[in-house]
C-alpha cells in the first residue's frame, strides 16, 4: 500500500500482520479520490472502520483540514499511528477508538464532515446504523461513501439519497447526498 498523490505521495504504509483487516486496494482508493477530488482541499472528514488509516492519509495528503479515524480494533489503532508516524503527520487529525455508529451519535452536535468515508467489513450484515449515523453528522452538501461487497445492497436512510455507483472487481463505492 502507498500513498497515491498530494504531499505524502509515494509513502509505503504498513499492512496488518493479521487476519481480518481488508485494506483498500490502491486502486479504488484512487478512482475514490479520483472522484472526490474537487472537495478534499479543505474538508473535514471521517474516516470510519478505518482499518489501516490509508483513505484518511491519503485525505490528509491532498490537503484535507482534519481526519477523524473511527476505528474499534486496538491493533488497527496503532497501525494508523505507526503509518501516521511513517508519513510523519502531525496535527490535523483525531484518532477514536470505537464502534462507528457510536462515535458519530456521540460526537457535538456542532462536529459536522463534508465527507464521511465508510468502509465496513464486507461481512457485516447491517450497515444502516452507521449510515444513519452519518446522515446525521454530514454536513449541508456533503458526502457520504461506502465502500462495500458488490453483492451486497446497503439499505439507505430515508435522509440520504443514494447519488452513484462506482464497481470495482467485487467492491462498489456507492455514494449518498443529503435529499433537500
Amino acid at each position: 500500500m502507498r500513498i497515491i498523490a498530494g504531499r505524502f505521495k509515494g509513502r509505503r504504509l504498513k499492512a496488518p500482520s493479521w487476519e481480518g483487516l481488508r485494506p483498500t486496494s490502491d486502486k479504488l482508493r484512487e478512482t475514490l479520490f479520483n472522484i472526490l477530488a474537487p472537495r478534499i482541499e479543505g474538508a473535514r472528514v471521517l474516516d470510519g472502520y478505518a482499518g489501516t488509516g490509508a483513505i484518511g492519509i491519503e485525505a490528509l495528503s491532498r490537503g484535507a483540514a482534519h481526519v477523524t479515524f473511527v476505528e474499534k480494533n486496538r491493533r488497527a489503532i496503532a497501525l494508523i499511528e505507526a503509518n501516521l508516524a511513517a508519513c510523519g503527520i502531525e496535527g490535523r487529525y483525531t484518532i477514536q477508538c470505537a464502534d462507528v455508529a457510536a462515535a458519530l451519535d456521540t460526537a457535538p452536535a456542532s462536529d459536522a464532515f463534508d465527507l464521511i468515508l465508510l468502509d465496513p467489513p464486507y461481512d457485516t450484515d447491517n450497515v444502516s446504523p452507521a449510515l444513519e449515523a452519518a446522515a446525521r453528522r454530514v454536513a449541508a452538501g456533503g458526502l457520504v461513501v461506502l465502500e462495500r461487497a458488490t453483492r451486497r445492497e446497503p439499505g439507505a436512510p430515508a435522509t440520504l439519497r443514494r447519488t452513484r455507483d462506482v464497481a470495482s472487481g467485487d467492491s462498489t463505492l456507492t455514494f449518498f447526498a443529503c435529499r433537500d
